[in-house]
């Protein structure tokens, strides 16, 4: 499909979390302000990047050998190859991808998001998580929601703080989903560092107008409620691992999961 043909305006001076967690990844395509704040991140916040990222790949690698080839992935950020359509239609050609988010720089790199296999097809939308209603009625312009759909929720829901109620987004967008479907999720959690680390973090966050809620076990849990928690279940990143064994540990702040639609 053809990449959107106008940009929004983008404001370089307000950070913007997928630009941040660009930097974390090494990436280019971010500005100063988020610099700022990645530069004064826990060093460990790299490793945390890259090992989430790795997490997706895995995952959606083990959902295309599953059989189902269609994917609406919302909080999608900078692109990092292999994006989710490679890694999937590297093993599914067919499979069908929307991406969604709300950062004008990802619309930029739309062309990139949009270079689909021949036999499948991929669509972006500029939108938020917190107009789910939104985001589905389009992203019925591509994918069937009759079949089987992997929803990705990827680093995003820690930045919807309780009062916006991040719960019943990701309910309205699940509901959508018809049986045998998937929900991939990853969440920040507090649990393993101290807590003057965690008043670090969260402070340079809320300072960049980007206010980050961290959950515990329990709470990120809640987020697959009603649905089939897949195995190893709700573990953090490195650990997650369908098809072989997990890796020695190492250090992970995030907590993810896999969980079908019964």
């Amino acid at each position: 499909m053809d990449a959107p043909r106008s940009t929004p305006r983008i404001d370089t001076g307000k950070p913007h979390p997928a630009r941040v967690y660009d930097y974390l990844l090494g990436g280019r395509d971010n500005y100063a302000v988020d610099r700022e704040i990645g530069e004064q991140l826990p060093a460990a916040s790299k490793i945390d990047a890259r090992l989430n990222r790795a997490f997706m790949r895995r995952a959606i690698a083990w959902v295309a050998r599953s059989g189902i080839d269609q994917y609406l992935d919302i909080g999608t950020g900078i692109p990092s190859e292999p994006n989710l359509h490679q890694v999937a239609q590297d093993i599914a050609p067919t499979s069908r991808v929307v991406y969604v988010d709300n950062d004008p720089i990802v619309l930029r790199h739309a062309e990139a998001l949009l270079v689909s296999a021949p036999e499948g097809a991929t669509d972006y939308i500029q939108a938020d998580v917190r107009t789910p209603t939104e985001i589905l009625e389009n992203a019925t312009g591509l994918l069937d929601f009759g079949r089987p759909v992997a929803l990705s929720l990827i680093s995003l829901m820690h930045f919807i703080p309780d009062d916006e109620d991040p719960y019943g987004i990701t309910r309205t967008l699940v509901n959508a989903l018809p049986p045998g479907s998937l929900l991939l999720l990853s969440h920040g959690t507090a649990d393993f560092q101290p807590g003057e680390v965690i008043d670090r973090v969260t402070g340079l966050y809320d300072k960049g107008g980007m206010p980050l809620r961290l959950r515990g076990r329990a709470e990120v849990g809640q987020f697959f409620d009603g649905l089939g928690l897949l195995g190893p279940g709700l573990v953090t990143a490195p650990r997650w691992y369908r098809e072989s064994p997990a890796p020695e540990e190492q250090h992970s702040s995030f907590y993810v999961g896999v969980a079908r639609v019964p």
